[in-house]
């Protein structure tokens, strides 16, 4: 079995992965251990296949596992995990944004001791000023809501030791945060600074809309601050209508004059409807990933693997 085994989830990659093994390999022969690397392929509908099976074709290290259809990269990472035999695990992007040659560093903390090595981004030269703004404050909301200490700062870029990667392995949830689950373990972490290099070439698998629900599933996977904010905003809602009552008859009591006016009425129940409907929003989306999981369907199916332990199957 292989000392260290390199996870890379790979969704229409077909540009990057020539530099990726280029760049990847000498590294890992540079390591002074034995390695083999697993590349995920996330449905992709481009040459990515055929340039994996190429691949594996001259370097008998290389694992391949072919998912039946796209998962997503957090499921990707899972089943890459899950065909990982390496005594330390490190799981990185194909884009070439995470450099290979920090592995080094990582496996120097790991023969130190450390169960789980995270890269840590001290600058970010490709993203938008949004984009790191955004993540920047996520990251820290997120740490301020949960009590797992989630390092700020950082991706799934990082190595687990093998006894985190099977203490992993033995979490099922469906909607998946990788990075906020393995801060969960615990254990011995420590982060790596490092800087983010522009994508390859390609384009990025996480456009906005991808990221926001990203967010969310970090955020209602880790904390329940949003269902006691939601129940704090429900008191204040009800206190705010029944001062609104009060001075309306106190008016009427006190002053012998009627308020009047639609507009007030119409503002005070739109504003109780949208704090209502954002209630409703909240406890549905932990609703939601409680009747996903009771399911009970596999996290995601494998379609091929081919690799020098099994061949194919």
């Amino acid at each position: 079995m292989p000392e260290v085994s390199v996870v890379v989830p790979v969704y229409n990659e077909a540009e990057v992965l020539p530099e990726l093994a280029s760049r990847l390999v000498p590294v890992l022969e540079s390591s002074g251990c034995s390695w083999e690397v697993v590349l995920v392929d996330d449905g992709s509908t481009d040459a990515t296949w055929s340039l994996l099976t190429g691949l594996a074709a001259s370097e008998p290290r290389l694992t391949l596992v072919r998912l039946s259809r796209n998962f997503g990269h957090q499921l990707a990472i899972t089943a890459g995990m899950e065909q990982a035999t390496g005594d330390a695990v490190v799981v990185m992007d194909a884009d070439l944004q995470d450099p290979p040659e920090v592995v080094l560093q990582m496996l120097d903390h790991w023969r130190e001791g450390y169960d789980v090595v995270y890269g840590v981004r001290v600058e970010r030269t490709e993203d938008t000023a949004f984009k790191r703004t955004t993540a920047a404050l996520f990251y820290r909301v997120l740490r301020q809501l949960t009590r797992v200490d989630i390092p700020v700062d950082t991706g799934d870029f990082r190595l687990l030791s093998r006894r985190a990667v099977d203490a992993l392995r033995r979490m099922p949830e469906r909607a998946r945060y990788v990075r906020g689950m393995v801060a969960w373990l615990g254990f011995r972490q420590i982060g790596v600074p490092y800087r983010r290099d522009p994508r390859f070439a390609g384009s990025t698998k996480y456009p906005l809309g991808k990221m926001i629900a990203f967010a969310t599933d970090g955020m209602v996977g880790f904390s329940v601050v949003p269902l006691r904010l939601a129940t704090s905003l429900g008191f204040v809602m009800a206190a705010a209508a029944l001062g609104y009552f009060g001075y309306a008859v106190c008016m009427k009591l006190l002053v012998g004059r009627v308020i009047q006016g639609w507009t007030s009425l119409v503002a005070v129940v739109a504003l109780i409807g949208s704090a209502q409907l954002i209630c409703l929003g909240i406890i549905g989306e932990y609703v939601g990933r409680i009747y996903l999981e009771v399911k009970g369907r596999p996290l995601y199916v494998v379609d091929t693997v081919v690799s020098a332990r099994t061949r194919t199957c």
